[in-house]
C-alpha cells in the first residue's frame, strides 16, 4: 500500500506502508522515477533518476511542505 499525502503538479509524494520502522521520510514521483527524502532534516536520500535541476525543484517542495508530511507520516504510522 503506498498512500500518497501530496499532489504537486507532475509529483506524487507519498509512504509506503512498510517503512514504518526507518526514519520519517517521503517518496515522490513522476513518471517512472521516484526519489527519497528525509524530513528531519530535508535531505535527499535517493535521486531515483532525476536530474539535478528537477532534484532542486523536489528539495524545494519537501522542505515548504515539511510539516504536513511529518504531520502525515506521524498519523499514517502512529499505532
Amino acid at each position: 500500500m503506498m498512500p500518497t499525502v501530496l499532489r504537486v503538479g507532475p509529483y506524487r509524494f507519498f509512504f509506503y506502508a512498510g517503512d514504518r520502522d526507518e526514519p520519517p521520510h517521503v517518496h515522490v514521483e513522476r513518471d517512472e522515477k521516484v526519489a527519497k527524502f528525509r524530513l528531519d532534516p530535508v535531505w535527499l536520500r535517493n535521486s531515483g533518476g532525476f536530474g539535478r535541476s528537477e532534484i532542486s525543484e523536489l528539495y524545494r517542495l519537501v522542505v515548504k511542505w515539511r510539516d504536513d508530511l511529518q504531520r502525515a507520516w506521524d498519523e499514517y504510522f502512529s499505532d
